[in-house]
Order: C-alpha cells, then structure tokens, then sequence
C-alpha cells in the first residue's frame, strides 16, 4: 500500500511533460503489466485531464492497454464526437460501454449495522458493493483508476473508489448510494473527505477489491487568474492517502468562501458539457451554500435538452419534478416506481431550492411547459444571455446595464461556493 507520486499546491501548475514523466515514473515503479483496464470519466469530466492521461498510459502501454471503459455511472453511452475530444490518442476499438443495468456483479455486502452506524441511522440496510463485471472477471492485471478530486454533492469529494462502485457501479448500489447522500444532506458533507458514503465505499475496497490490482491517478485542477484552467495537482497511489492528499489540496483551490451572499447568481453551462438537469444541476448544487435567502439562481444552458442522462430517471424527474426533500420522501414512500428508482429520488432532493430561493431555468431546446412541470421557473435564454453577457466572462461579481449586481459562474463543476456564515 502506497502513495507513489505526490505533486501540488494552490499556485503549482503542472505542464504535460512533467505530467507524462510522473505517470511513466509511477508506471516503471510498479513494474510491468500485461492486461490493463483503465477507467477514465467520461466527456463530463472533461476539464480533469482524465483524457490526456489516458491517452498517456495508453501511449506507454501499447498493446497491453486492451480495455478503456469510461466511468459512466448512470450517463448516456458517449457519443463518437465525444470519444474524439475526450480521448484523441486512444484507438476506439479499446472503448468499452459501461452498463450500469445489467453488466455488473456483487462483489460483497457492507454490513446494515455498519452503514447504519456512518448514515447516523439514516440507512438501515447492508449496501451492496458492484462492479462492471470487466473489473473483477476481465483477467487484468493492472486497473487504472483515474479522475478529479473536486467538492461533490452525493460523496463529499469525488473520484477515489466512488470511480468503481458508482461510476462503474450497478443499479442498485448506485441508487442506494445517491439516496444516502440525499438523506443525509449535500450541506453536510460538500467539499469534505470523510462523509457517511465514503466510509462505506472504503469499507467496501477494504473487503472486498484486495485482489484487485488498483492504481489510481487523482487530479485537482482550478482556475488562474485569468480564468484559464492549471492542473494544480498530482497523486498517484493504490490506497486512501492518494485521495485524502488530493482532498486536501482540492479545498484549497475548489471550495470558495464568500464573504457576502448575493441575492442574484448567475451560471453558465458549457454545451460541450452540459446536455441534461442531471447534469446541468451542478448550478444548484454548487451555489446553493451562498445564494441569499430569497434570493435567485439563473441557470444558462444552451445545450440542455433532455433531464435525466436514463430514460427511466428522465421520466421520473418528469412526473415527480424538483420538490422540497419531505415531499420527496413523501413521494418515496408513497410510489413503488420512485423507490425503484433511487437516485432519481435523491436527484430530486439534490435540485431542489428547498423554496429558500428561486431557480430560472434557461434552457436551450427543453420548454416552458417542460421547465415549469419539474418545478423550476422557465427563462427565455435568448434574453437573458443579452441581459447577462455570459461570453468571455471570468467566475465574479458583474453589475448589468441597469444597475443589477449579480455574480456569475462560468463552470459550477469545477467548485463550491459558500458563504462565510453558512459553513
């Protein structure tokens, strides 16, 4: 058990050469490998550097990378266009598609009295630890974990081993593990290591993976001045300490504190990124700890077309809508389809304002009728774009034409912004 590479700081900016000879540091480390899966996020991580390191273990490996399967969780399958930006050096043929339905096993049980114990009470039952079958069965030698440590509304902090059991995790587990976080409170645990769920996802890796052969590469990465992104960190390591360090360093640069809360909040949702609430909520999720109290978020996303990254969550998302968390639970308990469907309700719970504020969608294909029955106000994106002028603009304070002060986010997936008197 190691941390083999250890790299950053709030102002270190790591460049690709110094990237790619860390990696292949580590990797003549650990000696030679035969058969090797990695397992990158998918296009909706793009800024983690996950693609380029990729396409840096393949560079290394050659023909003894024979797996890549994106880490997609509940996510669409990507697209070719999306494989081309986010993997440009790895050859298609190695891509796998992960489902998370139907191609995954059960590797163990975490005990009911344990999870009982980290949810304080919240879950009750044993949770079940699965895996994409290609991890456990798949003969490699070597499984190349690799992603971003960066505040997370359903474990804390992302990446680590929430890549395996809920990026390459199965339905029920997936499920289970949103509806914990969602029970226990996004404001409870975002921007920290140690929650509830990540004590049981270690759980699970203790007992059940120590045959695995896991590496994992874990990147912070954060904005310079110029609003321009550096990869401010690097950890490498085939335990906790590569991801606690990391965490570490992620609050430093991802988790901003505010000294006052604005009454107005504006984000903008790349449309390289963005297709979907499921995702595009990261506005609401991000923001929501610095948002005054009857105050407004206004949600820019050109792209969003659709709710769920699932037929079966988009429907769901459709018929219940964003409600406030008793509502939620209330529908939980009252609907085999909803508690069926888990991490549908926990999305639910996650995008809700709580009525504390207002949330204005501006989508760029969903429509009113559309906005408005999930719950959410519907804003004309046109207009607004004109009233806000998102184009070039840096995460900060801006005044409109009229006097109207708001700050604005050019991209909620890479922190967490929190009043002062909220934290």
């Amino acid at each position: 058990m190691a941390l083999y590479y250890s790299l950053g700081s709030a102002t270190t900016e790591i460049d690709d050469a110094t990237l790619e000879a860390a990696l292949r540091e580590t990797l003549d480390k650990i000696g030679p490998r035969e058969r090797v899966l990695a397992l990158p996020p998918d296009h909706t991580r793009l800024n983690s550097r996950a693609g380029d390191i990729t396409g840096m273990a393949y560079k290394y490996y050659g023909e003894k990378m024979t797996d890549v399967m994106p880490a997609l969780g509940t996510h669409f399958a990507m697209t070719d266009e999306q494989l081309a930006m986010m993997f440009p050096d790895v050859p298609r043929e190695l891509i796998r598609e992960h489902d998370w339905r139907n191609d995954v096993v059960t590797v163990g049980e975490v005990p009911a009295d344990y999870v009982s114990e980290v949810t304080d009470g919240i879950w009750t039952q044993p949770w079940p630890a699965q895996l994409n079958r290609l991890i456990r069965d798949g003969g490699h030698d070597l499984v190349l974990s690799i992603g971003q440590v960066v505040p997370h509304e359903v474990i804390g902090m992302a990446n680590y081993n929430k890549n395996l059991f809920v990026g390459c995790g199965g339905s029920k587990g997936i499920n289970e593990s949103h509806f914990i976080g969602a029970a226990y409170g996004m404001e409870r645990m975002m921007g920290r290591a140690d929650t509830p769920l990540r004590r049981i996802l270690n759980y699970s890796q203790d007992n059940f993976c120590r045959d695995l052969p896991l590496l994992f590469v874990q990147t912070v990465v954060g904005p310079r001045e110029d609003g321009s992104l550096a990869l401010r960190g690097l950890f490498i390591g085939d335990d906790v300490e590569c991801f606690e360090a990391a965490a570490d360093l992620a609050v430093q640069v991802n988790v901003n504190i505010m000294d006052r809360e604005p009454k107005k909040v504006v984000v903008w949702l790349d449309p390289k990124e963005f297709h979907s609430t499921w995702l595009g909520n990261k506005a609401v999720y991000r923001t929501r700890m610095t948002i005054a109290d009857e105050g407004e978020l206004i949600i820019l996303g050109p792209a969003v077309a659709t709710f769920g990254e699932d037929p079966g969550i988009d429907q769901m998302i459709r018929k219940y809508g964003y409600r406030t968390t008793p509502e939620v639970m209330r529908a939980v308990d009252e609907n085999e389809d909803l508690r069926g469907n888990l991490s549908a309700a926990a999305h639910l719970i996650h995008g809700s304002s709580e009525e504390r504020f207002a949330i204005t969608y501006c989508p760029g294909e969903l429509t009113r009728e559309e906005i408005e029955g999930v719950g959410y106000q519907y804003g004309d994106l046109a207009a607004m774009i004109e009233r806000y002028q998102p184009e070039g603009r840096q995460t900060g304070w801006y005044t409109t034409a009229d006097g109207e002060e708001f700050f604005f986010v050019d991209n909620p997936a890479l922190g967490l912004w929190m009043y002062q008197g909220r934290c």
